[in-house]
């Protein structure tokens, strides 16, 4: 029997993200992902934020142009409103890239990494166990923690383009015809037109696919007849963080702990933020064994922090016929619309700061 310090289950970016910070910290770490290669069955559309792009060390030759223009277009697709920041606010990732170098991070750092490889792992026992493994986490169940309830789905495809017409913009259209309780959206910043939709599952008026086709062909925005190349999707938690992420057998990170802008659908701030404050609790407890540090990583007092954002993500999910979005878009044209959209998209509270950090707490 194999024994280790610390388990991670999923090698996206909160698994590996994870394991780097606790082999830095001299955790005997070992990285399972059933996926034999991290280039496949990818899920987030890869669209980083100003804050994640300013705090983080990213690998600049995986991120697109920077966008500074969004464009918000009800169902009619007619008087799109026009928000554009001074500032540098979004950039679509190469996530195989960014996997690989996170990958090449935590190797670095001492972690070891298998994959092809599921849980649970055949004789390899672990001291504690971090669930990084999606939306529908199998350590959730396992370890008795919370699991997600409210999900959407999305799917994406990525089309090359021989350059913008204009500045790099973000496209997003607000429909509850092909993207019920959520938006389809066209990210186009010269190099690729990403475009994609997401909605709830139980309201979708047929296969992600074919509605994915339907709207980019009808928005006018699919490069034809050059094909995608690539495609990514799956389930998104958008129920808010977990209450009860942690015992002292694991925790969670990332979807799997519902760490999920309930409004925006956006992860991987949270995923990288609450995998820094997991990895700092989860090294002071298995250093000293206190279970009571455990507490600071608490799910209940982060969802605290997006009520405001689970009460809208509730009224866009309420959005159910053309008539009421075009509306809705009447109030976003108005100076107080415009600016509570500008906050959205632009503002800089995407998540909560780690409130803990083990290179201070008590020995």
């Amino acid at each position: 029997m194999e024994t280790v310090d610390v388990l991670v289950v999923g090698a996206g970016l909160a698994g590996l993200h994870s394991a780097r910070l606790l082999a830095e910290q001299g955790h005997d770490v070992l990285v399972v992902d059933r996926r034999r290669a991290l280039d496949s069955g990818i899920r987030t559309t890869g669209i980083f934020v100003r804050r994640t792009l300013d705090d983080f060390a990213l690998p600049a030759e995986h991120l697109g142009p920077a966008i500074r223009r969004v464009l918000l277009y009800p169902p009619s697709l007619r008087r799109p409103v026009e928000l554009t920041s001074s500032r540098d606010e979004f950039r679509v990732a190469d996530m195989a890239g960014v996997y690989a170098h996170a990958l090449a991070g935590a190797r670095r750092a001492g972690a070891r990494v298998r994959l092809g490889v599921s849980y649970p792992v055949a004789g390899v026992a672990a001291r504690f166990t971090i669930g990084a493994d999606g939306a529908r986490s199998t350590v959730a169940r396992r370890l008795g923690l919370d699991v997600n309830r409210r999900v959407i789905v999305g799917v994406e495809e990525v089309y090359p383009v021989a350059g913008a017409a204009g500045p790099p913009t973000f496209h997003c259209v607000v429909d509850p015809r092909l993207a019920p309780g959520y938006l389809g959206w066209v990210v186009d910043d010269g190099r690729h037109a990403h475009v994609g939709l997401a909605g709830q599952p139980d309201r979708l008026a047929g296969p992600l696919p074919r509605l994915l086709r339907t709207f980019g062909q009808g928005f006018g925005q699919l490069p034809v007849p050059t094909g995608p190349v690539g495609r990514r999707g799956g389930p998104i938690p958008v129920g808010g963080v977990l209450r009860r992420i942690a015992c002292p057998a694991g925790l969670l990170v990332g979807d799997a702990a519902g760490a999920v802008s309930p409004l925006t659908a956006g992860g991987l701030d949270p995923c990288l933020r609450m995998s820094e404050l997991a990895a700092a609790v989860t090294g002071d407890y298995l250093r000293g064994g206190d279970a009571s540090v455990l507490r600071h990583y608490d799910g209940a007092a982060l969802r605290a922090r997006f009520r405001v954002r689970l009460l809208l993500r509730h009224a866009l999910s309420g959005v159910r016929s053309p008539a009421l979005a075009e509306a809705g878009f009447a109030l976003l044209r108005a100076a107080p619309g415009r600016a509570a959209a500008s906050r959205v998209l632009f503002g800089h509270g995407s998540f909560p700061d780690a409130p803990y950090n083990w290179r201070t707490a008590p020995a």
